[in-house]
């Protein structure tokens, strides 16, 4: 069952529509489903589709001629070919004869063009001598995201000025995620994001059919489960030496989110770990934060983990390895880990909620015109019951930015099973003066998955929208 990227597929299908040689860039973190995407978009296409891999410049082009002669001659499938510009000749003249679109696909072009680094420049060669007027859209993809950044889009490629548009495919957001379990609550549906981080492959291995808890129990608690030991697979295939990265990330999840105090809780220097948090970064596991009013301020930033899958993982998992290899997992997620999950998800909830803030914001819902959405954090001065005052750290989960009129409006995000109360309103309204001078704030959103006590029910505050769960699926 295909879910989603209709937008995607929109680009890919008027790339294909247009007259002559067409060229995209695809490119996304491994699972989020570029390569299911590709095989939806070609159906009832002729196309070459050859996913290359980590087995050197001279096989992946064997296997690559073989792919491409099975389609279009299979006669001379088994043909053997000495370059990749002889392999490209032949499907040239095949373009000549026939005058039909072909869709070339190269999935995980880095495992190729690392091996061989004239290879790009053979597909410019094409591209500007040969391809031009041939009905031919050319698709390069890939999971290394430095790669493909910096080799095949960066103005330095040789490809750089020939694509006609490229799509960095991210994780599905919170509202197609659900549409992988239209049974679910409201509440299931937000957890199954929260620990599947909306990445596709993990999304379409819940089975529907079956609870939440049995599902993530499947999944993560079972040593046979695709989740167990995902993490481990997916840092083995990007980095040589794991060790570090994988200290930095279950710090990073346990909530150290700065450069010293990572480099104080995993013993090395902090140009050490600040190198390995830029590799996190580019194979888009670990996000860079700044607080929206101050992102100029290279000392106010954050670094965070941007996967929600893996801070699930490293939250519970490690400490339970022995358990579920003994087959005990379910009963390590029904005693320890489900407690836990309103706990886990209150980052997720809050990100959540600033995607509907900044998609209902551009809209006006909010009677100001949104352009962007973050988090704000620093200190508050408070006075004590005795009258002193004193300092003390404060944060504001959802700031909404227009920057059309220097307009915001504020939201605080609770996952719990309370009732959001008048203290939790006052304490954002109070926080809402430390903005206050750089932005003239409008309106406060409060979000809710338990719902709002009854002092909503008459209190005077017109400025204020109390939100829930399910009103974030509607």
């Amino acid at each position: 069952m295909f879910i989603g990227r209709e937008k995607e597929l929109g680009v890919l299908e008027r790339a294909y529509e247009k007259k002559g040689f067409g060229m995209i860039v695809l490119y996304g973190r491994r699972r989020v489903g570029k390569s299911f995407m590709l095989r939806e978009f070609i159906k009832g296409k002729k196309a070459i589709f050859y996913t290359a891999t980590k087995v050197g410049a001279e096989r992946n082009l064997e296997l690559f001629a073989k792919q491409a002669m099975d389609v279009i001659d299979p006669a001379y499938s088994e043909a053997k070919f000495a370059s990749p510009e002889s392999v490209l000749d032949a499907i040239t003249r095949k373009l000549s004869h026939e005058g039909k679109k072909l869709v070339v696909v190269i999935d995980e072009l880095p495992y190729w063009a690392e091996k061989d680094e004239a290879l790009l420049s053979v597909f410019q060669k094409y591209i500007d001598t040969e391809w031009l007027d041939k009905e031919i859209m050319l698709i390069l993809c890939g999971s290394a995201l430095s790669f493909m950044e910096k080799k095949v889009l960066s103005e330095k490629s040789p490809l750089f000025g020939r694509r006609d548009s490229q799509i960095k495919l991210e994780p599905f957001n919170y509202k197609n995620s659900a549409e992988f379990v239209p049974g679910y609550s409201a509440e299931e549906k937000a957890i199954c994001y929260g620990v599947t981080g909306g990445v596709a492959k993990y999304l379409s291995l819940f089975d529907r059919n079956a609870s939440l808890d049995d599902n993530i129990k499947r999944l993560f608690f079972d040593a046979g489960g695709y989740l167990f030991d995902e993490t481990k697979n997916l840092l083995t295939q990007e980095f040589s030496d794991t060790t570090l990265v994988n200290n930095i990330i279950e710090q990073v999840a346990s909530g150290a989110n700065t450069v010293s105090l990572l480099a104080t809780k995993v013993h090395e220097k902090e140009t050490t770990v600040l190198y390995s948090l830029e590799k996190l970064i580019s194979v888009g596991l670990v996000e860079k934060r700044a607080c929206i009013t101050d992102e100029k301020n290279k000392k106010k930033t954050q670094y965070i983990l941007k996967d929600h899958m893996f801070k699930f993982w490293y939250l519970f998992i490690p400490k339970a390895v022995s358990v579920i290899e003994m087959g005990q997992g379910d009963f390590y997620y029904e005693k320890v880990v489900k407690p836990q999950l309103h706990s886990f998800m209150s980052s997720v909830f809050e990100e959540m909620c600033r995607y509907y803030t900044l998609e209902k914001g551009v809209t006006g819902a909010f009677g100001n015109f949104i352009t962007q959405t973050g988090t704000w954090w620093g200190i508050e001065q408070i006075v004590n019951a005795d009258g002193k005052r004193s300092n003390q750290s404060a944060d504001i989960d959802v700031v909404g930015i227009s920057a059309v009129d220097n307009t915001a409006v504020l939201g605080e995000c609770k996952f719990k099973n309370e009732k959001i109360d008048k203290e939790t309103y006052e304490t954002l309204v109070q926080r809402s003066k430390l903005i206050s001078g750089k932005y003239n704030v409008t309106g406060y959103l409060l979000f809710s998955l338990s719902g709002f006590t009854k002092w909503f029910d008459t209190a005077d505050i017109p400025n204020v929208q109390c939100i829930t769960l399910e009103d974030l699926y509607s």
